[in-house]
């Protein structure tokens, strides 16, 4: 995506409205907060589409505003109302422990926005002494984990400026063991009880499958955060797609499962496989010609695949106004493109 940085917030706007023939953003919020239908509701506006997440009832827009890496430093703080003007509605963030600064980057943005935005973060767990990965957690260990979480999640919320947060993630989650934790279980349910946080979730770059199927086991946890292409799993140690992995039609099943069990699916690093330029075009087998020839950038193709094959809105770090209104387009595009009908 190499759209020109130079673009003022204004002139994104006016070329976002005329993305597509059907939709424009509007000026106005349409509803807030609970209606006749049973949802929240929250910052909606034309030419966004939006998505139940899952047990939550937030009507979430399917693009989220990615601000871990993005916000490090405050040097995308100036994007933050841009995505919202178009229609943004969930924001996920990360702890001081992994991102640097980006939760303190966006507390004046949440404190101007709190009843208008759905707000995650997350926080990387402690390797913990004499664990072998895949094997129950005594309740010890179990307690050590409880204890560093519920620590990050303070952390987390005097970083943001605020008491509550809507969800917070078990971040970089690779092993069952920890998703089956009794007592990070009751750790989430004290900090809920105290009105610290509404939901809970996890997000795993390795081994998600395992993951998601510990998670759908447990009935515990409201949302996951996958790292998923449209060539199958994408693996973050790595930095390729998951070897031996199927391709995202044939992981329908285990999505399917875990959306009947509640849990929203929060896509991410749909397109990150395609950093070099041999491999920006890895996933046109996967696409149909009317696709290919959109006019989408490979990377806005990765998007609104993975939109229309399972996950219920994508996580995408936006670094410029540039990538914003790329993916506001894929975001757009994607049920078009992929009609079954």
């Amino acid at each position: 995506m190499t759209a020109p940085h130079e673009m003022n917030r204004r002139a994104f706007m006016k070329s976002t409205a005329a993305a597509t023939a059907t939709a424009a953003v509007a000026t106005t919020t349409q509803a807030k907060d609970s209606q006749d239908d049973g949802l929240i509701h929250r910052n909606e506006r034309d030419g966004m589409p939006y998505r139940k997440l899952g047990r939550t009832n937030f009507l979430c827009s399917r693009l989220v505003f990615g601000g871990g890496a993005a916000l490090v430093g405050g040097r995308g703080v100036r994007l933050l109302e841009v995505a919202f003007d178009a229609g943004v509605n969930f924001y996920d963030l990360g702890s001081d422990v992994f991102y640097k600064g980006s939760e303190r980057a966006f507390a004046p943005f949440l404190a101007r926005h709190r009843g208008e935005i759905w707000v995650t973060s997350k926080a990387p767990l402690r390797p913990v002494d004499g664990h072998e990965p895949g094997k129950p957690l005594t309740a010890a260990q179990g307690k050590f984990l409880a204890d560093y979480w519920s620590g990050l999640l303070d952390a987390s919320l005097a970083d943001l400026g605020t008491d509550y947060v809507d969800a917070y993630y078990l971040m970089q989650v690779n092993d069952p063991a920890v998703i089956r934790c009794e007592e990070l279980h009751e750790a989430f349910l004290k900090a809920k009880q105290a009105g610290k946080v509404g939901h809970w979730g996890v997000s795993t770059h390795n081994q998600a499958q395992h993951v998601l199927e510990a998670m759908i086991e447990t009935d515990w946890y409201d949302l996951a955060m996958i790292a998923i292409t449209p060539a199958g799993w994408y693996d973050y140690h790595t930095f390729r797609l998951m070897e031996g992995t199927p391709a995202m039609v044939d992981l329908q099943p285990i999505l399917q499962r875990a959306r009947e069990a509640g849990i929203g699916l929060v896509g991410m690093k749909a397109a990150r496989y395609l950093g070099g330029k041999e491999q920006e075009n890895a996933f046109d087998g996967h696409y149909s010609e009317k696709v290919l020839q959109s006019g989408l950038s490979p990377w806005q193709r990765a998007y609104a695949y993975v939109l229309a094959h399972g996950v219920d809105v994508v996580n995408s770090d936006m670094q410029n106004l540039a990538l914003i209104k790329e993916n506001i387009v894929a975001v757009q595009r994607s049920a078009e493109l992929f009609a079954t009908a």
